[in-house]
């Protein structure tokens, strides 16, 4: 709390009696004479933050006054130090989080410092969501038969998980078979108005916004409640629970205006996904996207955190609406009524209350929807940011089969191929899988179908843009109660017309949280999801972190004998290539009603707004408009099922988990016992010969670029999340170790295990390096001291060979690169390789800061130029000088020279930030830099 109190903010606010605290925005405009009327929501929440928090030295007088004369339009330049109220985990970033603060007692403790210091110095709560699979399905076996295989996999690192709750203080941890972080975040953890004791801040208790950041970048879900809390990397949360502040520039923000009203049939899903598109189309990357207007107020919470969740996808550092009776109202609906005096009375006192009599704020920019324009839409092949509207899903799919195959589209004649392209020509008549009867002949090998007979002797055909997997899952829709809803009613109609989901389909149901199961069978609609085979297969993140578990045996032969583009279609956020599961193509995002009518449907190939979804048993067309649920049935369904009671219930005792869970065998002691023999749980090698006081920053000389990277590299392509394959090197690795393929895991669950994320460093299964052109995969070319030819290997194996030579290495890219999940092994996996910069066009604002916290220098082409412009081919060596005297943002020369001798050298941007990410870049990363710390006290 503020030891400084330039502006005599500090107040009191009594509410059913008691008394808190707090620092007064109002007295503070007053005091100051600066006008805050006009201010966004979420630089008030920034300029509270400060205003607590100011010390002289870590907030200073003129931070504060640089937010409140906040410059709408000037580019970000001035330097904030953020603290959040609190830290969200999930358990794949989680358990690397933990692993870290475990290593830094270890090193600590061997620099003779005190172990027990290492505690989280705010309030963090881990929630184990993203370890279950979708082994089994179709059945109502699924969730017992997958829950096993959870703990069977997983034991290791939920002991050590359990070992941190009782070790460490501030640490919470929510079990598995809760729910999804977000979601359980949105109904239990949230408390919107934060109640703290402070000690030695003048005692008592302290009212004040509840704020966060969260290992996982769909935190910004919670924006919709109107908590201001966004994702970080692991390795920034971190630093977080050890009490360093977040630094950033003061953000540009941007306001998005809605108006109007949804029109029937459109959903909250294919508004965000409108949403998505058009402000990635606007670029708001860094920026923070506030919603206002007569549509954002009347729009409910569950609808805002659909919107909040995607910020992400669409860019943005949050995605926020201001508190408002809609948040009170959900406070108590949820279960957390005695909250909501407090919440409505600090936020009304401080002016954050949405207000109709209030002038609208100012924003750097603006845009503008009309909710009645939204229609309904899917996102795909491969980036949430590819809005598709359904009438021309086919077509959007027809173009990247094209573009898959364009050696077999180069021998249709084009009159043909324009026709199959086109959105024309009449439905399809006939079962959508059949595509050797489509009409459209003489396509070659774009119609190819493989024949499937599965072991009960059904038999069909296997084509491009099958439909294999058909998943309701994640955060972004499972909390909303009018799509999951709408998805049991749509099941339910289905079911009465005799309708089936078509037997190559893996589906599953995986809740965001157990209230959702409780308001579908409260609804009566539970059996028919069930009739269609969405079955509860688990509550976690299952599909959409990729997740989705195994094809059947019968199905992905067929996928890989005729070189199949398969498709799945889920409701998640995420859908990037080789993420939802390694033998599919194409991956579109859906809201929950569409996900059950797509797998009725069986295909991707066919327009559901003219093509039926099947025949009934009288061999009569059923179509989408036949099955779709009514808006006014769904609302009073809603209205009459979901109930406080069944938040109260399933949150009552939220920590304590099932017999399975507190029944672990966990270690005790303040120092984690690591154990050698371990596959799961290893001592982190970054604090390993620590030394105590931070090197020199050595100069890149020699250095050889291990990957040459285009545009849009994820996190995903970076660090893969989902399955571990035989041939890859994380799989020889575990095989050495006598781990069997069907043990292998995920790479998420081992992210425990540094020995495996290094193997699984750039190993996704569809990247593309353009110094092995023509290959898919985690392979580049060695180019050996003395030896030009080069020679094709594994990046790991060539990573290895490089550091025995002494060899540094770069990372080359285009634009937005680490776009995607908060990975923080997308960044210690290339700092393990070897690399010591990453030079792109752009980055995505999440990886470019897990970069500096690792030590690695990311390094941004000046405008306009690229390693294409620049006649870079990625054989080169580079030289970088004077590394030890960067400054943030300054520009700084990169000399090369070719494989031929020729010489040249360009110029970039030094993306180091802030003055704080300097001074992590000087002692190797921000958590060395904390450790330091701690050996100072």
């Amino acid at each position: 709390m503020s030891v400084s109190n330039s502006y005599n903010t500090l107040s009191t606010l009594t509410v059913d009696g008691k008394t808190y605290r707090y620092h007064s925005l109002k007295a503070f405009a007053d005091n100051s004479g600066i006008d805050i009327s006009r201010l966004p929501y979420s630089m008030k929440i920034l300029l509270e933050n400060l205003l607590r928090r100011e010390d002289g030295v870590v907030v200073k007088k003129e931070d504060i006054e640089a937010v409140a004369r906040w410059d709408a339009r000037a580019e970000p330049d001035q330097e904030i130090q953020f603290m959040p109220a609190r830290i969200l985990l999930q358990d794949f970033t989680g358990v690397p989080a933990v692993a870290d603060l475990a290593a830094m007692r270890s090193a600590l403790n061997r620099l003779g410092g005190r172990p027990s210091d290492i505690n989280p110095m705010q309030r963090a709560d881990l929630v184990i969501d993203h370890s279950v699979q979708v082994d089994q399905y179709g059945s109502e076996l699924a969730l017992k038969a997958n829950s096993v295989l959870e703990f069977e996999r997983n034991h290791e690192r939920y002991q050590f998980l359990r070992w941190g709750q009782s070790a460490f203080r501030n640490f919470s941890v929510v079990p598995p078979a809760t729910g999804i972080c977000h979601q359980v975040n949105l109904e239990y953890l949230a408390q919107v108005a934060l109640v703290n004791t402070v000690e030695g801040a003048g005692g008592g208790e302290w009212v004040l916004p509840d704020t966060l950041v969260g290992t996982d970048s769909h935190t910004t879900m919670i924006n919709g409640l109107g908590v201001v809390g966004w994702g970080v990397g692991g390795i920034e949360a971190e630093a977080a629970m050890l009490g360093q502040p977040c630094s950033m520039l003061i953000p540009q923000v941007v306001g998005f205006r809605l108006t109007g009203a949804l029109s029937p049939g459109a959903t909250a899903t294919d508004l965000v996904l409108t949403i998505t598109q058009m402000l990635r189309k606007k670029g708001v990357v860094g920026k923070f996207v506030e919603f206002y207007g007569p549509g954002a107020a009347s729009l409910n919470i569950a609808d805002r955190a659909t919107i909040g969740n995607m910020a992400p996808e669409y860019g943005a550092t949050i995605g926020v609406f201001p508190v408002d009776e809609q948040t009170t109202a959900y406070l108590g609906l949820s279960g957390r009524g005695k909250v909501v005096p407090l919440v409505e009375a600090y936020f009304k006192g401080q002016e954050l209350w949405r207000s109709s009599d209030r002038p609208e704020p100012v924003f750097s920019d603006t845009l503008e929807l009309d909710l009645a324009d939204v229609e309904p839409s899917l996102a795909g092949p491969s980036r949430p940011m590819d809005r598709v509207r359904l009438k021309e899903v086919r077509g959007s799919f027809r173009r990247q089969l094209v573009t898959l195959r364009q050696q077999d589209a180069a021998h249709v004649d084009k009159e043909t191929l324009n026709r199959w392209l086109g959105e024309g020509g009449a439905p399809v008549t006939v079962a959508p899988e059949l595509m050797a009867e489509h009409p459209d002949k003489g396509l070659g090998s774009l119609g190819q179908c493989v024949p499937v007979r599965q072991p009960d002797g059904t038999s069909y055909n296997l084509c491009h843009g099958s439909i294999v997997i058909a998943a309701i899952t994640s955060c972004t829709n499972t909390s909303n109660p009018s799509v999951m809803i709408g998805a049991g009613v749509l099941a339910r109609n289905a079911v009465r017309r005799g309708l089936q989901v078509r037997p190559w389909v893996k589906t599953s149901l995986a809740p965001g949280s157990k209230v959702v199961t409780d308001y579908l069978a409260a609804a009566g609609l539970t059996p028919y999801l069930d009739a269609l085979r969405f079955h509860l297969v688990g509550y976690g993140c299952t599909t959409c972190i990729g997740n989705s578990g195994p094809l059947a045996d019968h199905i992905s032969r067929a996928v890989v004998e005729g070189d199949l583009a398969v498709a799945a279609v889920l409701s998640g956020n995420r859908n990037f290539e080789g993420r939802i599961n390694a033998h599919v193509r194409a991956n579109y995002l859906a809201s929950p009603p569409l996900v059950v009518a797509y797998a009725l449907a069986g295909n991707i190939n066919i327009d559901l707004t003219r093509d039926p979804l099947g025949t009934d048993p009288n061999g009569e067309p059923v179509y989408l408009k036949d099955i779709w649920p009514d808006d006014k049935e769904v609302a009073e369904l809603v209205q009459s099922c979901v109930h406080a009671e069944s938040f109260a219930t399933n949150y009552a005792d939220v920590f304590h988990g099932d017999d399975e869970w507190r029944s672990l065998i966990v270690p005790s002691g303040e120092l984690y016992q690591w154990q050698e023999d371990s596959t799961y749980i290893k001592e982190p090698p970054f604090f390993l010969d620590l030394p105590p006081e931070p090197q020199q920053v050595p100069d890149i000389t020699g250095a050889r670029c291990l990957a040459l990277l285009g545009d849009s590299i994820t996190t995903d392509h970076i660090s893969p999340a989902g399955s571990i394959g035989k041939a890859t090197p994380a799989g020889r690795y575990l095989m050495s170790l006598g781990i069997e393929p069907k043990d292998f895991n995920s790479y998420g669950a081992r992210r425990g295990n540094h020995e495996v994320m290094v193997r699984g460093t750039f190993a996704n299964t569809r990247i593309r390096n353009a110094l092995v052109p023509g290959v898919e995969g985690g392979v580049t070319m060695f180019f050996a001291k003395g030896d030009g030819s080069g020679k094709q290997m594994s990046i790991f194996d060539a990573s290895e060979q490089y550091r025995a030579e002494g060899t540094p290495l770069v990372v080359i890219a285009g634009k937005e690169y680490g776009t995607g999940s908060s990975r923080d092994w997308a960044a210690k996996g290339t700092k393990l390789l070897g690399v010591r910069a990453v030079i792109a066009e752009s980055f995505e604002r999440i990886h470019r800061s897990n970069l500096v916290g690792m030590g690695i220098l990311p390094l941004q082409f000046l405008p306009g130029e690229s390693y294409k412009s620049i006649g870079l081919n990625g054989t080169e060596s580079f030289d970088l000088t004077g590394l030890d005297a960067v400054t943030p943002g300054q520009n700084l020369a990169v000399k090369y020279t070719g494989m031929d001798g020729s010489t040249g050298s360009f110029t970039v941007l030094v993306r180091i930030d802030t003055s704080n990410e300097l001074d992590y870049y000087h002692h190797g990363g921000i958590l060395p830099f904390v450790l330091r710390q701690f050996l100072k006290s």
